[in-house]
């Protein structure tokens, strides 16, 4: 004879995890990490820095391991503290604004400004991107 149902529909339900070490954690990139200025070079300088001897596919793969490693500490200065880079950038872009409606900017001050703005563009989108 079958169990009788109750009025619930759910059945338990038991997992099990078993952790295997899968050896390395695979190489990522943050898309967000091209909208920081200097991202580019930083990585070309770090690749062509690295001189490893040895047959193609191992050298591709230290190499990979030593990048992953500089751009982690890289990944560390540069998103640290994005809210505080986002205010002080805001800060002196009102500067600027208040300045700039008393009296006309100059050159410089208007392409600062200019800059502080696309700045504060490329530090939130990278916010909204690690957020």
């Amino acid at each position: 004879m079958a169990d009788q149902r109750g009025l619930s529909d759910h059945v338990p339900l038991e997992l099990y995890v078993v952790v295997d070490n899968w050896g390395p954690r695979p190489f990522r990139m943050l898309k967000c990490w091209a909208d920081f200025p200097g991202y580019e070079q930083f990585v070309r300088e770090k690749w062509g820095f690295f001189n490893i001897e040895g047959w193609g596919a191992y050298a591709l793969k230290e190499k990979l391991k030593l990048i992953k490693g500089s751009l982690r500490e890289w990944h560390q200065r540069h998103s640290q503290n994005l809210v505080g880079k986002c205010k002080t950038v805001q800060e002196r872009m009102s500067i600027l604004d208040v300045k700039g409606e008393t009296t006309a900017l100059d050159e410089e001050e208007v392409i600062e400004l200019h800059d502080l703005s696309v700045n504060l563009h490329s530090l939130s989108r990278v916010q909204t991107n690690i957020s």
